[in-house]
């Protein structure tokens, strides 16, 4: 499950440095207590990534209001302001972890780095880099069997994860994850999609054109361009 939820208006949703920290232990806490464990993460000025395993059918609804509750309720008292902060609810797409995991979660922590805020992710402090590729400590970051599966040992995981972003993400990637995001898409491969599909008992394809749409709200008047 790829999460994502973005500021209202692409206004900032983290005005000053101790934001980021409030929201992550807003969280972290949420995460805990609704049971959902989180591989990878990036916090950018006005939205943010979140590769997550929910324990339970709702796990990531529930997590996603804590926060609309408690970061929503301490930012609006510190700047004196009310109204929305997030645009509308949050998207999603479920992942197939075999396929896409690992390319997830370096699309994720390549966000600074392709908003042009950083040359390298190691260099963004809000984001799981750190931990995944270095070993930094991060109580937000539970280690996923396929990263664990990249080699025995943690140095050696460390070491194969880093190699990963030698490379950068070819485009036609970047637009298929970018797609499924905005349109709740499963992604992976035919039968993944399928897989899904019933487990949701709804549609997570494209549908052919003619087709009636869904409400552009439940996606939003964002263009792929502006997910980064």
């Amino acid at each position: 499950m790829h999460v994502i939820q973005r500021g209202h208006y692409r206004r900032a949703t983290f005005p000053y440095d101790d934001d980021f920290v409030r929201y992550r232990d807003t969280l972290h806490k949420a995460a805990e207590r609704f049971g959902m464990r989180i591989h990878a993460y990036v916090f950018m000025t006005n939205h943010t990534h979140l590769l997550v395993t929910p324990e339970e059918r709702d796990s990531v609804a529930q997590v996603m209001q804590a926060i609309g509750r408690e970061y929503v309720r301490y930012l609006n008292a510190r700047n004196h302001r009310i109204g929305t902060l997030w645009e509308g609810r949050f998207r999603s797409s479920p992942i197939d972890s075999d396929r896409y995991l690992l390319t997830c979660s370096r699309y994720i922590e390549l966000n600074p780095v392709r908003a042009l805020m950083v040359s390298t992710p190691a260099e963004y402090r809000w984001s799981s880099h750190r931990c995944n590729a270095y070993g930094d400590p991060d109580p937000l970051i539970t280690a996923h069997e396929r990263y664990e599966a990249l080699a025995p040992t943690p140095l050696e995981r460390r070491q194969v994860y880093r190699a990963l972003f030698d490379a950068p993400l070819e485009e036609p990637t970047l637009q298929r994850i970018r797609n499924s995001l905005l349109r709740g898409d499963a992604l992976g491969g035919e039968d993944f999609v399928e897989l899904m599909a019933d487990r949701c008992e709804r549609r997570l394809t494209r549908r052919p054109k003619g087709r009636p749409r869904r409400d552009a709200g439940a996606i939003g008047k964002m263009g792929s361009e502006q997910l980064f």
